[in-house]
C-alpha cells in the first residue's frame, strides 16, 4: 500500500474532506476567490483538453469545463472517492458533457503521454501527499509539447521556484494569483 492509498483511506482524510467541503463551495468563498477569474487567469480557452488535479468539490471544475466548451474536454481527478462522487453530481446537475471524473493518484496517473494542453494544480500545492519531485515529472509527461500548468496555491508567499527547480518547467508569469509554467523539452 502506497502513501496515497494510506492517506485516502484514513479517517483523518475523511474528516478533513467532510468538514472542508462545507466551505469549498460556500458563497463567501466566491467573494475572496472567484473561480471563474482564476480559471480565466490560467489561460483556459475553448477547445482545450485539460486535466484538473485534485478536483475536490468541483469549485474550479465547472467553470473550467464551461470555458473549454463542447469542442474541448476536462478530465478531473482526485484521490478521494467522495470528491469524485461530489464532482460527478455537480457535473450532471450542470448538464456538462465534456467532463470525465476519475479517482486517480496524481503521482502515477497511468494516462497516455502528451495528452493534455493544460493542467490545473489549484489548491493542491503544497500538499504533503503530492511531493513535487514525483508530481512534476508526471505532469511533464502528461503535457503536450506546447502545454502548460497553472498553479494557484492560495498562499501569498509561495514561490514558483519550487516548480522551476525541477527544470521541467519555466515560469511564464503570474495573472490574478495564478502562476503559469510552460513545459520544457
Amino acid at each position: 500500500m502506497n502513501l496515497i492509498t494510506k492517506f485516502e483511506d484514513s479517517p483523518l482524510l475523511r474528516f478533513i474532506y467532510n468538514n472542508m467541503s462545507v466551505f469549498l463551495n460556500h458563497p463567501i468563498r466566491r467573494m475572496f476567490n472567484d473561480s471563474v477569474k482564476k480559471i480565466k487567469a490560467a489561460g483556459i480557452h475553448t477547445g482545450m483538453c485539460g486535466l484538473e488535479v485534485g478536483c475536490g468539490s468541483g469549485y474550479f471544475t465547472i467553470p473550467a469545463a464551461e470555458l473549454v466548451g463542447d469542442e474541448g474536454c476536462l478530465h478531473a481527478i482526485d484521490i478521494h472517492p467522495k470528491a469524485v462522487e461530489t464532482v460527478w453530481r455537480r457535473v450532471i446537475d450542470s448538464n456538462l458533457r465534456n467532463v470525465l471524473i476519475t479517482k486517480r493518484d496524481a503521482l502515477d496517473t497511468g494516462f497516455p503521454c502528451e495528452s493534455y494542453d493544460m493542467i490545473l494544480l489549484f489548491g493542491v500545492i503544497p500538499a504533503p501527499v503530492l511531493p513535487l519531485k514525483k508530481l512534476l515529472p508526471e505532469m511533464h509527461r502528461l503535457l503536450k509539447p506546447c502545454g502548460s500548468i497553472a498553479v494557484w496555491t492560495g498562499l501569498p508567499l509561495w514561490s514558483p521556484k519550487k516548480v522551476t527547480r525541477s527544470r521541467l518547467f519555466s515560469h511564464a508569469g503570474k495573472r490574478n494569483g495564478v502562476h503559469i509554467f510552460t513545459r520544457n523539452s
